[in-house]
């Protein structure tokens, strides 16, 4: 019994895995990830200049295709884009990982003390979420930021409390299927607390949508994040985030056309590719698929 339990992750995750990449969405949306979370990781050696350098002899250069010294120009200022970008993949990737971890773990929580309580407790959380899913999102975080300041760290919790409803929602429904099922029955005649039915019974079988939401939630914070950002909510200059560049190049569109591309085109390829993960994360743990 025991070297079957052993063994038994291996065929899940290697058809996990097969069902994974069969997807072509989800192994395009793989490979730019990697790339963006390679650029993070190596940006101070891949950076040729460091963030904030100002090359005064260089105002707005045009790019030089990656065969002088500002491969995709400068800005207003002088700094070079190409660095204040490698360096921004490791701040927007800090801030999908924080804001999607708040956000998973308050909501999951918040679900599962809704599914599990019931009554007047469920209903006070559902109707709390659905009044701020009746918002929109990018309208209740400036009023979150409004409230709580302007700046990067309320931005993202700003973002953490607007990802909030979808994992509330996600693991109430979950909770809600698992609790009619056979398992959870037997667990609590074999004496289990609610702790521990919560925990460790239930909630590792709602994982499964969990992550895809986690993955789907990455992109729309890293959205919002910039969103803000760009409405002079989030971060503050001289900070490299995307979002920001594009709010101080947006008056040289005309003039300097690559000041507000490639800050745009980092924050479309990065949302894309979360995007096409969460999508394949979803086709392959919907147990439907593995039927056929």
């Amino acid at each position: 019994m025991s070297a079957t339990a052993g063994v038994a992750p291996q065929p899940l995750l290697a058809d996990f895995a097969r069902h994974f990449s069969t997807g072509r969405g989800g192994m395009v949306g793989l490979g730019l990830v990697t790339l963006l979370i390679l650029a993070a990781i190596f940006a101070p050696l891949l950076a040729p200049y460091p963030p904030d350098e100002q090359m005064r002899d260089a105002i707005l250069h045009a790019p030089t295709w990656f065969s002088g010294a500002y491969p995709l120009g400068t800005d207003d200022v002088g700094r070079d884009v190409l660095s204040r970008l490698l360096y921004g993949a490791r701040l927007s990737l800090s801030i999908g990982a924080m804001v999607v971890a708040l956000g998973a773990i308050v909501g999951t929580l918040l679900g599962l003390i809704a599914g599990f309580a019931g009554g007047a407790i469920d209903a006070l959380v559902m109707r709390l979420m659905d009044i701020m899913l009746a918002l929109p999102t990018l309208l209740l975080a400036i009023a979150v930021v409004a409230v709580l300041g302007p700046g990067l760290t309320n931005a993202m919790l700003a973002v953490a409390i607007v990802l909030l409803p979808a994992f509330v929602r996600l693991t109430r429904a979950a909770v809600m299927v698992e609790l009619g099922k056979d398992y959870v029955a037997a667990s609590r005649m074999a004496g289990a607390g609610r702790p521990r039915l919560m925990f460790l019974t239930v909630l590792p079988n709602c994982l499964a949508p969990l992550i895809v939401q986690a993955s789907l939630g990455f992109s729309s914070a890293i959205l919002d994040t910039a969103a803000l950002g760009f409405l002079g909510l989030g971060a503050q200059p001289p900070t490299p985030e995307w979002g920001t560049m594009l709010a101080d190049a947006l008056q040289f569109v005309q003039s300097a056309w690559w000041v507000v591309t490639f800050p745009g085109l980092a924050i479309l390829l990065t949302v894309l590719g979360f995007n096409l993960v969460g999508d394949g994360l979803r086709d392959a743990l919907d147990p439907r698929l593995k039927l056929g």
